[in-house]
């Protein structure tokens, strides 16, 4: 049985139907002052590298305390349209039903996800998935710039070995990431990479979605 339970939150947890790109939007010009035209590939990746190579494609000079602000201002932006974000999204099918049997069980969870942390917890706290997870052992846009990292920080926060934790994900960043950190991948074809992508890019086990909850938690080994 792992000890720790590792989650993506967009696209293996949740879905905003859109709202998240707005959002990001209105924190990109309010920081910038520079309406997006166009926004860099967001698939699995983090919102640091986002917003660095979106400012380029604006030709806008990125630093870090660029970052800073943006994380701070898109935080907000999640709490004060959190109301919108629960109307507009939702949990996946199963998500909730997983989260609440894994916790049963007595197996710690947490997040590796690309959000900054205050977005990542109202999109979890909107649903009602906040209450399974042990943030502070998660790991954040603000930990680093890609997913072995914040793999590496989670593991570290929660003192558990590698092997003793597993990573859910939907994304080919996500199946590499783990891989690197030498944790378990369970892939979720619940985004926008086909299962058959999931499993070719070495995932060790891929699920269509998260139904129905015993299978997951066989899968899981919990």
């Amino acid at each position: 049985m792992p000890e720790l339970v590792l989650w993506d939150i967009d696209h293996t947890l949740t879905a905003t139907r859109g709202l998240g790109r707005e959002l990001w939007a209105a924190a990109f010009e309010q920081v910038t002052g520079v309406v997006m035209r166009e926004q860099a590939d967001v698939t699995g990746s983090t919102e640091r590298v986002i917003l660095r190579e979106t400012a380029r494609l604006h030709g806008i000079p990125y630093d870090e305390g660029m970052f800073a602000r943006f994380a701070k201002v898109l935080g907000a932006l999640h709490v004060r349209r959190a109301a919108e974000l629960r109307e507009r999204g939702h949990a996946l099918p199963g998500a909730a039903s997983v989260l609440a049997a894994v916790a049963d069980r007595g197996v710690r969870q947490s997040v590796v996800t690309g959000n900054v942390r205050v977005a990542a917890e109202v999109k979890l706290a909107v649903f009602g998935l906040d209450a399974y997870m042990a943030l502070d052992e998660g790991a954040y846009a603000e930990d680093g710039d890609r997913r072995p990292g914040l793999l590496r920080a989670a593991l570290a926060r929660a003192g558990v070995a590698q092997e003793k934790a597993v990573f859910l994900g939907d994304t080919l960043a996500d199946v590499a990431g783990g891989r690197a950190a030498g944790v378990r991948v369970v892939a979720v074809a619940t985004g926008r990479t086909s299962a058959v992508e999931l499993e070719d890019a070495g995932a060790d086990v891929v699920l269509e979605n998260l139904l129905p909850t015993e299978h997951v938690l066989a899968v899981l080994g919990v």
